[in-house]
């Protein structure tokens, strides 16, 4: 009879304080900011006030990576008549810029409000390692800025929507997928 590998009660129980501790070590640095985020943050939200200056949003971004800002930027979606133009998508776009890769692992983003959905589906697909923030999507919406439904509409339902999401052609459109999969000189990411 083969020996079994999965866990025994006792093993996984000390799997899971292991990951209890090591979340409370996270939580715990996480809690305890440096004099350098600080400093990061300070700047965020200095480019937030200058964006409130020359007309733009309230909102402002800086991406960190091994101690040095790579990219600062703030809200410009009225500047620009584009509405994805937030602060931190603006700043994803100029460290990928700067640093030549769509890749940012190993920086951190220090954004003046907490990321709306839009930001942090871009800052996950950056695959950035960490987010500080300021103001609270409450913060924001106290002050007209408010992402809550989208949030809520993520949680539905496509046929529950307010926006109507129709699926269409998906059978003629999976080729490229399948194309793609089999792309043997592609760029994965």
């Amino acid at each position: 009879m083969a020996a079994s590998t999965a866990p025994t009660a006792a093993g996984a129980n000390a799997v899971n304080l292991e990951q209890s501790f090591n979340n409370k070590n996270m939580s715990s640095e996480l809690n305890n900011p440096t004099q350098q985020d600080v400093h990061f943050m300070n700047e965020a939200i200095r480019l937030a006030d200058e964006s409130v200056e020359r007309g733009g949003g309230p909102f402002g971004a800086v991406i960190v990576k091994d101690g040095a800002i790579i990219a600062g930027s703030s809200n410009s979606v009225t500047l620009d008549n584009d509405p994805t133009a937030h602060a931190e998508v603006n700043a994803i776009r100029q460290a990928c810029r700067n640093l030549n890769t769509f890749c940012l692992k190993g920086c951190v983003i220090y954004t003046s409000c907490e990321p709306c959905p839009m930001c942090l589906g871009a800052i996950y697909w950056a695959g950035i390692d960490r987010i500080y923030f300021a103001n609270t999507r409450e913060d924001a919406a106290a002050v007209n800025f408010a992402d809550g439904f989208i949030y809520n509409e993520l949680e539905r339902p496509l046929n529950q929507r307010s926006l109507p999401i129709i699926p269409l052609l998906r059978d003629e459109a999976l080729h490229t997928f399948r194309y793609w999969a089999e792309k043997t000189d592609k760029t994965a990411y």
